[in-house]
């Protein structure tokens, strides 16, 4: 293959960030499902997908300039872009979908789902929980341990470990805002700790850093940039420091003060997780199928370049290639630090930064998924923690440019793959885009298509730390969808 870019390349790594990656399975990876928390009841349930891979824009896409046209509506509303027909008849999407367009046969839309906040804080703990009554005490400024559990989290919970990897992950990072806090919704929550997904930390931080680096990297205010580039690399695994007391030589080492930590604290939650799958977890150094999900170094310069040399390409394509090892939910954050958040210079930032790698990306992902022979089992969704505000508005203290504000009312939701048919559209929102019109939907909708495409049936329940159940399903799924 060609030249590799330099800001994806396999770092090397010395002996103890080795063990380091052969126990990671042992720690915030998700695998620590004990029996005890199974005991659900297992009712019938249609298994349609294998995996779910949900696609999450931090920020909000507008619906209007996205896969929710409204060219009859006043400039105000309409916005700059122009709608294109797509291969579906009577389905048009904005002209700079262009790849997604020709590929309508493949994904079909939801254009009502509808939630009560325009706050992103709120946003995302509902649309990453699936539920849109914001939890008890909830905190907009930092993720607390009363939140409700993510998606991600529960299918965690509830789906098998497979060929050594966690039931559920989420890549390339974190959802950070740009002031350093990190925003609630993405973790275990109620649940407890223990049942965090396991983040796989591909890209570095950069508070001013939006969109798919290196290529398609800006600033929404655009101010200039003075720090080093992004570095999107394999990620750094490992484990708390107190399990690292000493030097480790070996796996064998490694697994004996594993064992004498249990023996010592097996009544702390924290370590009840590591019996059942240390075993498999250590074998993450030896089993090059899973180690070659996340060293994209050793893909094809032609697949490389399919996907886009950017961070939403190689987040989709690792993505790819968890599923097809056996990951069943991976959430793939498409830009962190709310890059979707168009307040201002929205129509050049969407037409020159956003929507080129997105169109790309998302295409060359349903191509590869469907050669595979992965779609038809997996599910993907897209969506954001809300849409924007039918009218362009303007914040010329802070951007040169107008764009559009939050709104929680509607949005557009992506779905493909999972057995549902393409060229499909559910629901309607109203001549503005501003409010569902047709068949409204909820984030509890949402989330039990998710948890009905993964079989998890609609009685099963989770435990927390005193065994005390909670309903896993709040709403129904969506019908066309489930």
């Amino acid at each position: 293959m060609g030249a590799f870019p330099a800001n994806l390349i396999h770092p090397k790594c010395n002996r103890r960030q080795a063990i380091q990656a052969g126990a990671v399975g042992l720690v915030g990876m998700g695998m620590n499902h004990l029996s005890s928390l199974r005991a659900a009841p297992m009712g019938k349930s249609k298994v349609r997908a294998k995996s779910v891979v949900y696609i999450f824009l931090s920020g909000g896409l507008s619906q209007i300039d996205s896969f929710d046209p409204k060219p009859d509506a006043p400039e105000m509303i309409r916005g700059e872009f122009k709608p294109i027909q797509t291969k579906t008849p009577g389905l048009y999407v904005c002209e700079h979908l262009p790849l997604l367009a020709a590929r309508s046969n493949k994904w079909s839309l939801l254009r009502s789902l509808t939630h009560p906040s325009n706050d992103h804080s709120a946003g995302h703990q509902i649309m990453l929980s699936g539920r849109a009554d914001l939890p008890p005490g909830f905190d907009r400024n930092k993720p607390k341990n009363s939140d409700w559990p993510a998606i991600v989290s529960v299918a965690g919970y509830h789906c098998p470990s497979r060929n050594n990897l966690p039931p559920a992950v989420v890549l390339p990072d974190r959802n950070v805002h740009n002031s350093g806090r990190v925003i609630p919704g993405q973790f275990g929550g109620q649940m407890g700790s223990r049942y965090d997904p396991w983040f796989i930390e591909a890209a570095s931080f950069d508070p001013r850093g939006y969109g798919a680096f290196p290529e398609f990297d800006f600033d929404h205010q655009e101010r200039p940039h003075t720090g080093k580039p992004r570095a999107f690399q394999i990620p750094n695994l490992t484990i708390p420091d107190f399990l690292l007391n000493g030097r480790m030589e070996n796996r064998v080492q490694l697994m004996k003060a594993l064992e004498g930590q249990l023996k010592n604290q097996e009544s702390n939650a924290s370590f009840q997780q590591f019996d059942r799958y240390h075993q498999g977890a250590l074998s993450l150094l030896a089993d090059q199928k899973v180690r070659r999900c996340f060293d994209l170094s050793r893909e094809p310069a032609r697949k490389l370049e399919r996907y886009g040399q950017n961070a939403f390409g190689w987040s989709l394509l690792m993505a790819r290639n968890l599923v097809e090892t056996g990951v069943s939910l991976v959430q793939v954050n498409l830009g962190n630090n709310e890059t979707w958040d168009t307040h201002g210079n929205a129509f050049p930032h969407l037409k020159e930064k956003l929507f080129p790698p997105t169109d790309k990306s998302l295409s060359a992902f349903l191509d590869d998924m469907e050669e595979s022979g992965l779609l038809n089992q997996t599910l993907i969704v897209m969506a954001g923690e809300f849409g924007r505000t039918p009218k362009i508005s303007s914040l010329p203290n802070d951007y040169k440019l107008p764009g559009r504000d939050h709104w929680g009312a509607v949005q557009s939701v992506f779905f493909a793959g999972g057995g549902i048919p393409g060229g499909l559209v559910v629901g309607s929102s109203d001549k503005t885009g501003g409010y569902p019109a047709t068949e409204p939907h909820t984030p509890e909708n949402f989330a039990a298509t998710i948890y009905n495409a993964l079989g998890i049936p609609n009685e099963a329940v989770w435990f927390d730390s005193t065994q005390r159940p909670s309903n896993i399903y709040h709403g129904t799924p969506i019908p066309a969808f489930s």
